[in-house]
């Protein structure tokens, strides 16, 4: 069976809200957004995370606590399993310009959404469909 996150062309499950992505478009999905490629869909979350940089979310510990809060997730366990996959400790500040530990970050918040590898060349479109975070 195809993970949710992958039919929506949405890995890290992005739900419905009042922003307006590149590349999304009208689904059936009642709770998340569909996307009209798996790189649009990375590019969102790309620009998501970025907007919690600016809000001061630049760990991994408080960008998960804000993705997947406990009153929904096991968080603590997203968050352990987001820096043993990423190889980005869980307390690293990031800036917007450490693009390759977003990049694996993405790749394994996406592992824990749909359950299986993402496409590291889905994820690298997608970061390149965006221009806020960006390699040193």
């Amino acid at each position: 069976m195809t993970p949710r996150g992958y039919c929506n062309n949405n890995p890290l499950n992005i739900r419905h809200n009042a922003d307006l992505f590149q590349g999304e478009t009208k689904g059936t999905d009642k709770s998340f957004k569909t996307f009209s490629t798996m790189s649009y869909g990375y590019r969102a979350a790309f620009v998501i995370l970025y907007t919690y940089l600016t809000r001061g979310w630049n760990t991994i510990e408080k960008i998960i606590t804000r993705w997947a809060p406990p009153a929904e997730n096991d968080t603590e366990m997203y968050i352990t399993n987001v820096e043993k996959w990423s190889g980005v400790p869980r307390h690293k500040k990031l800036t917007a310009t450490d693009g390759m530990d977003y990049i694996m970050i993405i790749a394994a918040m996406s592992f824990i959404e749909n359950g299986k590898n993402a496409d590291i060349t889905e994820i690298q479109a997608g970061f390149n469909l965006q221009t806020k975070i960006t390699m040193p």
